[in-house]
C-alpha cells in the first residue's frame, strides 16, 4: 500500500511539474519538441533494449499473449464502434472510437511498468508495446479514413512504422535475446541509466501537453471514451488473460499496459486524417488525468 501510494504521489508530482513548466514558459513548444525527440529517439529505445536483450523471450512471447491482446483490442474497437456509431458529427465519431482503444504504451505504460513491477513484467511490456503498436496504428488509420473519408498514403504509414526507433530497439533486443548474444557492460550500463529517465521525462511531457478548452466539451462522448479506455479495457484484459492462464509477469504487464490512457498521438492522427482535433485533445486530457486514479488502483490490485 505504501509503495503504491508513493507511485501515485510521484505520478501526480511529475505531471504537476510538466504543467507548471508550461505555465511558467520554461517548457515552451520548441523545448517540448526537443524533449519529446530525446524521449522518442534515445530514452525509450534505451529502456526497451535493456528490458529485452537478456530475457527468455520464447516464454514471454507466447501464443496466449498474442491472442489475448488481439481479443481485448478488437473487442474494444467493436464495442466503441457500437457506442459511438450514432454520433451526428462524423469527425467526432471516428475520434471517439479511436481514443477508446488507442493506448499510451510508450510514454506512460512501459515506464510505469519498469518503475513498479520488475524485470520480467518490463520485458513483457516491451513486447506488448511493439505488438500493440503494430496493430493499433493501422486500425486507427483505417477507422479515421473510413469515417472521415480522408486520403492517406499507405506507403508513408508503413515507412513510419519501419523507421520507428522504439520498434527498431525492440527488434534489436529480441534478436540479441533470441540468439543469446553477449552485450558488454560498458554498453548496458549507460543505456540502463538513460532508460531510468523514461518515466519522469514521459510524465513531464504529458503534463506539459495537458490543456482544456471548455468550448468544445462534449460530456457524454468524453465520459464514454474514459469509461471504455480506463474501465472496460483493463477489465477485458483481466478476464481474458485470467482465462488464458498466463504467468504472473505476462498477466500484470498486459492488464496494466492495456489500462493506460489514450495516446497523445491520436491527436496527431485526428489532425492529419480529418478528425476533430480539439475534441481529441480534450479526450487525451480527460483520460490522462483520470488514469492517475485508475493506475493507482491497478498498482494496488496487481502489486
Amino acid at each position: 500500500m505504501d509503495a503504491a501510494a508513493g507511485r501515485f504521489v510521484y505520478l501526480l508530482g511529475m505531471l504537476a511539474v510538466g504543467v507548471g513548466a508550461r505555465s511558467l514558459g520554461l517548457l515552451d513548444e520548441h523545448r517540448r519538441d526537443r524533449l519529446n525527440a530525446l524521449a522518442f529517439y534515445v530514452v525509450l529505445p534505451s529502456l526497451i533494449f535493456v528490458s529485452t536483450y537478456d530475457r527468455a523471450l520464447a516464454t514471454l512471447l507466447s501464443p496466449e499473449l498474442v491472442f489475448g491482446v488481439f481479443v481485448v483490442l478488437f473487442a474494444t474497437v467493436g464495442l466503441a464502434w457500437l457506442i459511438h456509431r450514432r454520433r451526428s458529427r462524423t469527425d467526432r465519431r471516428g475520434v471517439a472510437v479511436v481514443q477508446s482503444y488507442h493506448s499510451n504504451l510508450g510514454y506512460l505504460g512501459l515506464p510505469l511498468v519498469a518503475a513498479t513491477f520488475g524485470p520480467d513484467a518490463t520485458a513483457t511490456a516491451g513486447l506488448l508495446l511493439g505488438l500493440v503498436t503494430l496493430t493499433q496504428v493501422p486500425v486507427t488509420v483505417w477507422v479515421l479514413v473510413t469515417v472521415a473519408d480522408a486520403e492517406v498514403s499507405v506507403l508513408d504509414q508503413v515507412r513510419e512504422l519501419v523507421t520507428n526507433p522504439v520498434l527498431i530497439a525492440l527488434a534489436l533486443g529480441i534478436v540479441v535475446a533470441w540468439f543469446g548474444l553477449g552485450v558488454p557492460a560498458a554498453v548496458v550500463t549507460p543505456l540502463s541509466l538513460v532508460g531510468e529517465l523514461a518515466l519522469p521525462v514521459a510524465l513531464i511531457l504529458v503534463g506539459s501537453a495537458l490543456e482544456l478548452d471548455q468550448s468544445i466539451v462534449d460530456p457524454t462522448a468524453t465520459a464514454s471514451v474514459v469509461a471504455l479506455k480506463l474501465c472496460w479495457m483493463p477489465l477485458a484484459a483481466w478476464l481474458t488473460f485470467s482465462t488464458l492462464g498466463v504467468d504472473s509477469a505476462v498477466f500484470t504487464a498486459s492488464v496494466f499496459m492495456l489500462g493506460m490512457p489514450t495516446a497523445v498521438s491520436t491527436f496527431v492522427y485526428a489532425t492529419e486524417l480529418g478528425g476533430d482535433a480539439e475534441f481529441a485533445s480534450l479526450n487525451v486530457f480527460a483520460t490522462t488525468l483520470a488514469s492517475v486514479g485508475t493506475s493507482f488502483v491497478l498498482i494496488l490490485l496487481l502489486g
